[in-house]
């Protein structure tokens, strides 16, 4: 007869192969439960862009795991230590990433000599060199492969018949569906890709506006956010939705977006563009995830908004320790979900 696990984890994304990668690396069983394919939500809508933001532990965490990781994992995952580079459009904007820490800055003449194809005027911009991209599908059916886990595809409905000392809810934006007083909205994106450009764009670019889209509350907004794949191909993002919950595309939106990107890198008008698709981000109140216990055996990995695949590592650290009774590797109380519900 075969034992019950020790845990339980609700949703295949790469958050939740993380965690189960955590814990069985701590030696406990681990279930992994998922609807669909593992890694085909919101993981494989994603850019795989992993960034360290300001002032932000979790992420900084994470990239240190992530850089450790990267000597074992395949060469399907893509791992690429590409950095990226925040431009700035004006002077206002290259004054404030002098605040921005572990980067390195760039004036006028070494914004356009890294990235050439760059609009003329920007000001310059700030490198971070440890950022990098990865192809979350891939690495998320690894990390489930070295957990040794048991996927089922039964569905959720499946959870009733199974019994763990403890339960994770890693299903991000469709937390609402199995814990509707979570305060948990979903955020819809658009993503294009572009055929091969192998020399066209050589850093993650990013302008510094990016981050009031993404931690702002409007209904709609856009942003410059464009990464180079090892394979040549450019992803052209990113646009933000509250409202909407059809996967369709958004035409309005996906002009919009791409008229933004055009404006910084004009020469993405010519480039073919091969795939357009949607995912949505599971946003909360003030843009933190939510991670640690709910109640009783209960615990949450999810709300991470677009930084899930950076910080699927670090929350897997945080989840694993407080299961486990360990000390966490940072302070964990800006991310416990008491905050929302004490």
């Amino acid at each position: 007869m075969t034992p019950s696990p020790d845990v339980v984890i609700v949703g295949a994304g790469i958050v939740g192969a993380a965690c189960a990668y955590e814990l069985a690396q701590a030696g406990a069983r681990v279930e992994v439960i998922d609807q669909s394919t593992p890694g085909s939500g919101a993981t494989a809508a994603g850019m795989g862009h992993l960034v360290m933001l300001d002032g932000d532990e979790l992420s900084r965490l994470s990239l240190d795991l992530w850089h450790a990781l990267a000597k074992d994992l395949p060469k399907q995952a893509e791992f690429w230590n590409c950095g990226t580079i925040w431009i700035a459009a004006n002077d206002d904007e290259l004054n404030a990433a002098k605040t921005k820490p572990g980067v390195e800055m760039l004036d006028a003449s070494q914004l356009y000599q890294a990235e050439p194809n760059l609009r003329p005027g920007l000001a310059g911009g700030a490198l971070a060199t440890r950022d990098s991209v990865v192809y979350a599908p891939v690495v998320t059916r690894w990390l489930l492969e070295q957990a040794k886990a048991k996927i089922t595809s039964a569905g959720v409905t499946a959870f009733d018949t199974l019994h763990a000392g403890a339960v994770i809810c890693a299903t991000g934006a469709l937390t609402p569906k199995l814990l509707p007083n979570l305060p948990i909205k979903p955020r819809k994106g658009h993503l294009v890709i572009t055929d091969r450009y192998p020399r066209l764009v050589h850093h993650q670019l990013v302008e510094l506006g990016y981050l009031q889209s993404a931690h702002g509350d409007s209904n709609e907004s856009v942003a410059f956010n464009v990464q180079p794949r090892p394979t040549g191909q450019l992803l052209i993002g990113s646009s933000r939705q509250y409202g909407v919950e059809t996967e369709s595309i958004d035409r309005h939106m996906l002009h919009r977006m791409l008229r933004h990107a055009f404006e910084y890198l004009p020469a993405l008008r010519d480039c073919n563009v091969i795939r357009t698709w949607t995912g949505f981000r599971a946003s909360t109140p003030d843009k933190l995830p939510l991670i640690g216990r709910l109640r009783d055996h209960l615990y949450l990995a999810t709300g991470h908004e677009g930084l899930g695949i950076t910080t699927s590592l670090g929350t897997a650290k945080l989840i694993a320790a407080e299961i486990l009774g360990r000390t966490p590797p940072i302070p964990p109380e800006p991310y416990r979900p008491e905050r929302f519900h004490g």
